[in-house]
């Protein structure tokens, strides 16, 4: 085992981990739920790290399948699973303020949601799930590299690399979406309380936008 080697493989994963997770697409939408439905605090830590566990085990796996298809294939498609999980996310988003605009409406005309909007249904578990999903799909191909590069000191060295990055970006995850989420609850507007889920589903779409328009 070459010891330099595993603790600049290490380093990186957490940095990597760390750093990747700072884009807006990785933490914006749950502050944005989390405030629109009315989130406590550990559910919507919860939540984050349901779906961040979904997005690095699929970037792992994907770093995984580099090994046999190659580093440049895997890099290909990795990067069109990233592009259209931008447009999915703001696909999302704009069906999300379509429906909050609808139960919004129904609120005004009948003082209180309508069950038609409401039915069957738990809108928090359903844009849960959804989250989880879109960021499954949503891979960091820049674990790929760190797996070809522990591969030589053995399987359990390439495991603990695994899990550093995907603790690093959980960790980060959550430690940006839970002051977003409480910055966001100080904002106390009747409108806001009202259109709520429509606002949210507004700024998960202009996020989504952003990551398409950037390329991240």
């Amino acid at each position: 085992m070459n010891p330099a080697l595993f603790g600049a493989l290490a380093a990186a994963a957490v940095t990597v981990g760390s750093l990747h997770t700072v884009a807006p697409d990785h933490w914006v939408p749950f502050a944005a739920l989390a405030r629109a439905r009315d989130w406590s605090a550990g559910r919507t830590a919860r939540i984050t790290v349901l779906c961040g566990f979904g997005h690095v085990t699929v970037s792992a796996l994907l770093g995984l399948f580099g090994l046999f298809l190659g580093l440049e294939t895997t890099r290909a498609f990795g990067g069109r699973m990233e592009s259209v999980a931008g447009v999915l996310l703001v696909g999302f988003g704009l069906v999300y303020g379509i429906w909050g605009l609808r139960r919004a409406a129904g609120k005004k005309l009948h003082g209180h949601t309508h069950r038609h909007y409401d039915h069957v249904h738990d809108p928090s578990k359903t844009s849960a799930w959804t989250l989880f999903l879109l960021f499954s799909a949503d891979p960091c191909v820049a674990v790929a590299p760190l797996l070809f590069g522990a591969v030589p000191l053995g399987a359990g060295k390439t495991l603990v690399i695994v899990l550093l990055y995907e603790l690093a970006t959980l960790a980060t995850m959550v430690a940006l979406v839970l002051p977003a989420r409480a910055g966001a609850r100080v904002l106390r507007f009747s409108w806001l309380d009202r259109y709520g889920d429509a606002a949210a589903g507004g700024v998960i779409a202009g996020v989504g936008l952003v990551v398409v328009g950037l390329g991240w």
